[in-house]
């Protein structure tokens, strides 16, 4: 499926793209009808909001309500958005996991603890949780008593390069490490070239470890900061991980997601997530059993507070998305994402295009940069035109 980007090359070349779309619409369709109707919808779509192939077959466009495909904000249009409310000079402080411990902790942000940054190519660089080599590591991490960490690396995101590690005996030289499947492997092993940052382990509520003990289940709290101070909260869903697993990576597929109620706290649409086109709506989860569908999250609005908070501090990104655990000393941050996937889309059952539309254009009004060309070269002339003409 993922073959037919290059249609988006052969936008403008009549011939080329009826062939082209004719037979990927035809994946999704196959009946002559079908085809030409899919084809149909998908070049306005494309000509009105530069929505992509992947997202219309993803998303199963073909079944969505006119207004779930007029809300939907696909990556294209929200590139544009997206690099003007998070400038790209600000990156590095949401994707670098160091740099974000930092500023997170210097403007009080509830987050994990770090013990340890490990960087191999600073060994000049002056701090008391700062290595370069396994020897470094090894003293400040039994210089605090460590036992148990998670190890990750500093710019992987979706759950990528996760180590959760249950149990440390050190050793002369070195420490074995014992990951919470069992599997044993030594410190020494772990570390490369590439930088690590050594966290402390979140205790999530009871109430969320239940629905599956092994990771960490996050809420993902979509927040948008606006000129004169508001942070709304546009959207919050549930990432759960399944049995055996440390992650609730969901836009990967391999998990269960659901719809947190902004308003409520009540978690909604619960799905087993084996991919796109590989889902079912579930009311349990499919390896404990236990309800979903329902359950409303303890000390919600005072949650949501602290979140909005953590967004007024946190102004280089005024549209971000926050993976929170929660635990009974309130929501902690797991991580901050500064350009989020359009999957949330999916588990909520409506999109968020107004949301950060208007805030992006409440922001402009305040006389900030214009978009820059390359952004504008990745609109369709309609799309683009509509926003001129908004502007």
């Amino acid at each position: 499926m993922r073959l037919i980007n290059k249609f988006l090359r052969t936008i403008l070349k009549p011939v080329k793209e009826r062939r082209e779309l004719y037979r990927w619409a035809s994946t999704i369709d196959s009946s002559r009808e079908g085809m030409k109707r899919i084809a149909s919808e998908y070049k306005t779509l494309f000509n009105q909001k530069g929505l992509t192939l992947d997202e219309y077959y993803d998303f199963e466009f073909e079944k969505r309500s006119d207004k779930f495909k007029k809300e939907f904000l696909g990556l294209n249009e929200q590139r544009v958005y997206v690099d003007y409310l998070n400038p790209k000079k600000y990156y590095s402080l949401a994707r670098n996991k160091y740099l974000a411990h930092r500023i997170l902790d210097s403007i009080g942000v509830r987050k994990s603890t770090l013990y340890c940054y490990y960087q191999p190519e600073a060994r000049y660089m002056v701090g008391e949780d700062n290595a370069s080599s396994l020897g470094d590591v090894l003293r400040i991490l039994k210089s605090k008593d460590v036992t148990s960490c998670v190890i990750k690396t500093t710019e992987s995101s979706h759950g990528d390069n996760v180590l959760v590690i249950n149990d440390i005996t050190y050793q002369d030289n070195d420490a074995l490490l014992i990951r919470f499947d069992g599997e044993k492997l030594m410190l020494s092993s772990v570390l490369g070239q590439n930088p690590l940052v050594f966290e402390c382990k979140v205790h999530q509520t009871k109430q969320l470890a239940v629905l599956n003990e092994s990771s960490v289940n996050t809420v993902r709290f979509m927040t948008t900061l606006w000129p004169n101070g508001e942070v709304k909260v546009v959207a919050t869903f549930l990432k759960i991980g399944r049995l055996g697993k440390c992650v609730d990576n969901a836009g990967g597929g391999g998990n269960v997601d659901a719809c947190v109620d902004v308003e409520t706290g009540e978690i909604r649409y619960a799905i087993q997530f084996d991919g796109w086109r590989n889902y079912k709506e579930i009311e349990t989860h499919p390896d404990n059993g236990h309800p979903i569908n329902g359950i409303v999250i303890d000390n919600w609005q005072n949650i949501k507070e602290e979140v909005k908070q953590y967004q007024r501090a946190f102004p280089f990104c005024k549209a971000a998305g926050w993976d929170i655990a929660i635990t009974d000393d309130g929501p902690v941050i797991i991580e901050v994402n500064d350009f989020w996937d359009r999957a949330g889309q999916f588990f909520i059952r409506r999109g968020w295009r107004n949301d950060i539309r208007d805030c992006y254009f409440a922001w402009k009004k305040t006389g900030k940069s214009y978009i820059i060309g390359r952004d504008r070269n990745r609109l369709p002339k309609e799309m683009l035109d509509a926003i001129i003409e908004h502007e």
